[in-house]
């Protein structure tokens, strides 16, 4: 037996069959990829490169621009200008304890406080939702901002528009504010709505006022864009305009339609002005009686609604929400009161038609009266003596009324106070207005089982028994007393234009009360009757014992009625205590209703001064609004030199 010795070639010779294997291993793995890259790049490579680019583009929502309100010379009361706000997107952070400890130098926030509201965020809203750390960046904190974004995932400088109100606090009630919609909101919110008119988390809303009422022509329709973003989904800084060019491009917002009040932002500032020289807290309200146009409405205190255009704090809500003085209610049409004294008017309205007594007709008022088993107080301890209508009105004579509360009854008082407006909602384009009361007998037996006491016609008529009325109503009762005629229903909105100036919708003065037409109303109040009692409410302001007669304006005869409304029932010791002496929660408030001038009237106002102790300390601030109103509108009437006091109109 031989040996055979394997030489090299041997062993080449042994490995070529394997060779080959695996070269054709090699290859026919070489001819997959080349054909999945032709697959891919060049048969499927159009498509493809669509879905790419998907994956490096997102739509961004363009907010539309919310409407402007306007006063009624143009000028803007509330506007829209932008902000920058750092956000944190809980889906990209890699380090969050990292990220907080960062932006807490850069913008002197709280590490745990940023932390904090990204978790809570996070587990309410969802982990891919931005959450706003701080909004009103100023130009300092955006590029320090800018410089850390992409060495820390998730965090981003986003532009937002901010709604900023001019005036401040100033008619904050009647403006309201705005809010961004919450996930827990929308459900409710998109009940019942087309798909196209739904809303979407992070919408703008009109929150309270104005901006609530009038939220849908206020809003407009939001755009869309399309922005490069990187793995992280954040924006890049860098646009490749080449991938973003096959695509589709952005769609533009349509800006909402603006709003043109009736109001006055000089008015405004006036009224507030006088509000706080005196530091009073209420209501104070100004229109036109000649087409029912709002000029002024003023509720103190206030509040700033710029403070919710970015979401206020919890601190601050707070503080809103426990102050006893309420600076959220809207006063104007959310708080009633009894009318006190200024009710008299209308008590003496209807003891004229009524025939209970004539213009001429005195009555002595030894400064009380006693009905039954109680005495009732005249306001001056010493009575006011021998007084016929006129002067009742002018020195507010308690007693006089009485005797006529007594004489008519509670249900012909309600009937002509109802035929002014007392006790019944204007159907002003404001939420929440509330109705106040007037009461009648039947009333009373509805809601308390009792017949009405012949007693309760007396606290009544002099407006401190079950009267409640807002300032609102009270203003628009004045209005039609000074006018002789129509009360106009009263209305805020001038006009509506869409954002390229065109009309959308224009006012036009409407009657809702009409006491002088004696053919269609269930009231007939006379002319002789009017100018009767307008001729006391002239010797308010003017006449020698006058509640207001400290207070005129030069060359402006003006007419009003004061009225004092007591918080809480007085003994007999206590009815002439001095109010200034009691804690500020248990002073009377004061009331002041007029019109000017007092033959022709142009502007009529009404504020209500709670814990003010008296009308009389009302009176200046109607005295300084309407001086700002005069030297305005009609600055030739200040200039007359000469008295001209026709009192014809009125006798």
């Amino acid at each position: 037996m031989s040996l055979h010795i394997r030489t090299p070639e041997d062993e080449v010779k042994s490995f070529q069959d394997r060779y080959k294997f695996i070269y054709l291993t090699i290859g026919l793995t070489f001819l997959l990829f080349t054909a999945r890259l032709w697959y891919l790049q060049i048969y499927k490579g159009s498509e493809f490169r669509y879905y790419s680019e998907k994956n490096v583009v997102k739509f961004q929502k363009l907010m539309a621009p919310r409407g402007r309100f306007l006063d009624r010379n143009g000028f803007t009361l509330v506007d829209n200008h932008p902000g920058f706000e750092a956000t944190i997107t809980p889906q990209f952070v890699e380090d969050l304890d990292k990220t907080a400890e960062k932006l807490s130098n850069l913008l002197n926030l709280s590490k745990t406080e940023i932390i904090s509201k990204v978790k809570t965020s996070a587990r309410r809203e969802g982990r891919y939702r931005p959450v706003r750390i701080k909004e009103n960046l100023n130009r300092d904190e955006v590029a320090r901002v800018e410089r850390i974004r992409l060495d820390y995932p998730g965090v981003d400088i986003n532009m937002f528009i901010k709604r900023t109100y001019s005036q401040g606090e100033i008619g904050a009630q009647l403006l309201g504010y705005t809010g961004e919609i919450s996930k827990q909101q929308l459900p409710k919110l998109n009940k019942g709505l087309p798909k196209k008119d739904r809303f979407r988390q992070g919408d703008i809303l009109g929150r309270n006022g104005l901006e609530k009422t009038f939220d849908k022509e206020l809003r407009g329709e939001d755009g869309l864009d399309l922005v490069q973003v990187d793995a992280r989904g954040r924006i890049a800084m860098i646009q490749e305009q080449d991938i973003l060019s096959s695509l589709p491009r952005k769609q533009d917002p349509v800006p909402g339609n603006n709003i043109v009040l009736t109001i006055d932002k000089d008015l405004q500032s006036a009224a507030a002005e006088a509000m706080a020289a005196k530091d009073y807290i209420g209501a104070m309200i100004a229109i036109d009686p000649n087409n029912g146009e709002i000029l002024t409405w003023v509720n103190e205190p206030s509040f700033d609604p710029n403070n919710f255009s970015t979401g206020i704090s919890k601190e601050l809500w707070s503080k809103l929400t426990n102050d006893p003085f309420k600076p959220l209610r809207n006063k104007v049409v959310q708080d009633h009161y009894p009318p006190g004294s200024t009710f008299k008017a209308i008590v003496a309205l209807a003891a004229l038609e009524e025939k209970v007594i004539k213009p001429s007709t005195k009555i002595f008022c030894p400064g009380h009266i006693r009905f039954g088993r109680k005495v009732y107080h005249c306001w001056r301890r010493g009575g006011h003596g021998e007084v016929n209508l006129t002067q009742a009105i002018e020195q507010s004579c308690n007693v006089y009324f009485y005797k006529l509360g007594s004489q008519l009854g509670i249900d012909t008082m309600a009937k002509y106070a109802k035929a002014l407006g007392i006790g019944q909602k204007t159907g002003i384009q404001v939420e929440n207005e509330i109705s106040g009361l007037m009461p009648t007998e039947k009333w009373k037996e509805d809601n308390f089982g009792e017949p009405w006491q012949p007693g309760e016609n007396l606290s009544n008529a002099i407006g401190q028994g079950f009267v409640l009325t807002t300032p609102i109503q009270l203003v628009l009762a004045y209005s039609g007393i000074g006018m002789e005629g129509p009360i106009y229903k009263p209305h805020i909105i001038k006009k509506i234009l869409s954002p390229e100036e065109e009309v959308i919708y224009e006012a036009e003065k409407e009657v809702l009360h009409d006491p002088s037409d004696e053919e269609k109303a269930e009231v007939h109040i006379s002319s002789s009757s009017y100018k009767t009692v307008k001729m006391g409410l002239y010797k308010v302001a003017n006449g020698e014992k006058g509640t207001a007669k400290w207070y005129k304006i030069p060359n402006i005869k003006f007419a009003g009625k004061t009225g004092t409304v007591q918080n809480f029932s007085l003994s007999s010791d206590q009815v002439y205590e001095k109010c200034e002496e009691r804690p500020k929660k248990q002073r009377h408030h004061g009331w002041f209703v007029a019109y000017a001038p007092y033959d022709k009237p142009k502007i009529a106002v009404a504020i209500l001064a709670e814990h003010a102790c008296a009308g009389s300390k009302a009176a200046p601030v109607v005295r300084d609004l309407m001086w700002a109103y005069f030297k305005k509108y009609h600055p030739e009437m200040l200039e007359e030199k000469k008295e001209n006091t026709n009192l014809s109109s009125l006798e």
